[in-house]
């Protein structure tokens, strides 16, 4: 853990890179104390079908979801989620300043006794460092 999901307007790919986006949402995630690598996942999606506002084309939105283990502390999940929308908001303002950006992030903590998880990355990672 964590699943971050980065959902935006589909406007987004005509100005940026978005695997830069998620590369750069992704290495911020990992300078944080709470992600272990191994479960870290990044992901886009884009939307095509949106409507901002009173629909100025060059409105879009990037909404951030972070969904991470139980058991973490506010500040923890505080400055985590934090760390991620600036680094969101920095890139996006380099790389897409012809956008207007509503920007907006969440943390939600999964419910542990229902959710599964069939990982074989731990595995592989502990014998890469036995290499």
């Amino acid at each position: 853990m964590p699943h971050i999901t980065i959902e935006h307007s589909a406007n987004l790919n005509a100005e940026c890179d978005v695997q830069a986006l998620v590369d750069a949402v992704h290495a911020a995630a990992l300078a944080h104390e709470l992600p272990p690598v191994a479960g870290l996942r990044t992901r886009a999606q884009s939307r095509e079908h949106y409507r901002i506002a009173d629909g100025d084309p060059r409105y879009g939105f990037v909404a951030i979801t972070a969904r991470i283990g139980p058991g973490r502390d506010a500040a923890t999940k505080d400055t985590f989620l934090a760390r991620l929308l600036d680094t969101t908001e920095d890139f996006l303002a380099v790389n897409a300043p012809n956008l207007i950006v509503a920007l907006s992030g969440e943390v939600q903590e999964i419910d542990h006794p229902h959710r599964v998880n069939r990982n074989q990355i731990r595995a592989h990672l502990e014998t890469k460092e036995d290499l």
